[in-house]
């Protein structure tokens, strides 16, 4: 990734014209790992190794840096799951709504909005004396599995509810065809309200083109509480693009892979550079929008959550939070020890910290110095 970005760095700034967003996030990733940008010398307390660590660039966007902030945001959602099976529901919008959410990225929040709105309602209307809440999370894909522009959210529920007498009550029944159709008059109607009048046109046309509503996903899928943490992290926090499936680069083409939703099958791309590029960084969100969302009994106190028994018990979560560095992320990862000397097998310690432009043969000379 780093490679491709870097040989064509200079035809994405003139001939694309990306937003700020874009650079600032390609400028990080390029930059991931280079030592004048900073890092940490470490030094063995035993037989005096010494090793230097460069700062990486914490970008949601590069391959290494976005598969450690999925980890940690995977760790920070089970730790608010209510201990009862979930459910995995997709909201998907038609081909012609696309182009709306591109060219005006704030209408991302309608997205989200209209997804919020048709599952606190659904529960709303089994007992409106009760009120039922739900626990569910959102998170917006804005990519298919070949790269290209198909924004939608995955919603994970619980099959269950806290009402406003009752402190849990399990619900096993979802009604799809609700879903369907009121997710497709929420979000026509909102977008209705965020665009001009010649929206109108195409809102009827949907209207008879979908007369069952928009695509949800909603079938019972048995995600107990052990696979539900699981697949958030395995499914729910995954990057663009993971590594692996580039098979290769040549300087001009880039061919990579991925499993077809319909039969499958595994389908080879091989396309220019700049095209993979262009359906790389369009995935790029603006700095600062939320991709995940919490609602219900996970975005707010309730009167019950006392009562409720999450998943992860406090006590493992003050585990699972103290071995939550850096350290134990790359033995978690990658299997190997990253502080572990390699010639006595000693843990090694922090010397000094270097900051951005510090020139590395002046680090190594402080480092000797100060040993």
């Amino acid at each position: 990734m780093q490679d491709i970005f870097s040989d064509y760095y200079e035809h994405i700034l003139y001939e694309l014209h990306p937003r700020h967003s874009v650079i600032e996030n390609i400028d990080r990733m390029i930059s991931c790992g280079d030592p004048t940008q900073g890092g940490a010398m470490y030094g063995c307390p035993c037989c005096g190794n010494l090793k230097f660590v460069p700062f990486r660039c914490k970008s949601r966007f590069c391959p290494s840096c976005g598969n450690r902030y999925n980890q940690q945001r995977s760790l920070n959602m089970s730790f608010k799951l209510v201990s009862c099976t979930h459910r995995h529901c997709v909201f998907t919008i038609p081909e012609e709504l696309r182009i709306f959410f591109l060219k005006d990225r704030s209408l991302l929040n309608v997205l989200f909005h209209s997804v919020r709105d048709v599952i606190l309602r659904m529960f709303f209307k089994m007992n409106k004396r009760e009120h039922f809440t739900p626990g569910f999370i959102c998170v917006l894909h804005t990519f298919g599995r070949d790269l290209k522009w198909n924004p939608h959210i995955h919603a994970l529920i619980s099959e269950g509810a806290a009402g406003n007498f009752l402190v849990w009550r399990s619900i096993k029944h979802f009604d799809y065809t609700f879903l369907r159709l009121a997710f497709r008059k929420v979000l026509l109607e909102q977008l209705s309200n965020h665009l001009d009048k010649s929206f109108k046109k195409l809102k009827n046309e949907l209207y008879k083109k979908y007369p069952d509503g928009f695509y949800v996903r909603a079938e019972p899928n048995e995600c107990t509480p052990d696979i539900t943490i699981k697949y958030i992290s395995r499914y729910l926090g995954r990057p663009v693009i993971a590594t692996s499936r580039i098979d290769d680069y040549d300087g001009d083409m880039v061919t990579f892979h991925y499993t077809r939703h319909e039969d499958n099958q595994t389908v080879t791309e091989c396309i220019p550079a700049m095209d993979f590029i262009k359906r790389l960084i369009v995935h790029i969100p603006e700095k600062n929008f939320k991709m995940l969302r919490y609602y219900g009994l996970y975005a707010k106190h309730h009167k019950h959550e006392k009562n409720l028994r999450r998943c992860i018990s406090k006590e493992k979560q003050r585990f699972l939070l103290r071995h939550n560095n850096w350290r134990a992320s790359i033995l978690l990862s990658f299997g190997y020890d990253p502080l572990r000397c390699s010639s006595c097998g000693s843990s090694m310690s922090v010397l000094e910290v270097y900051y951005k432009k510090t020139a590395l043969f002046e680090q190594y000379r402080k480092a000797m110095r100060s040993g």
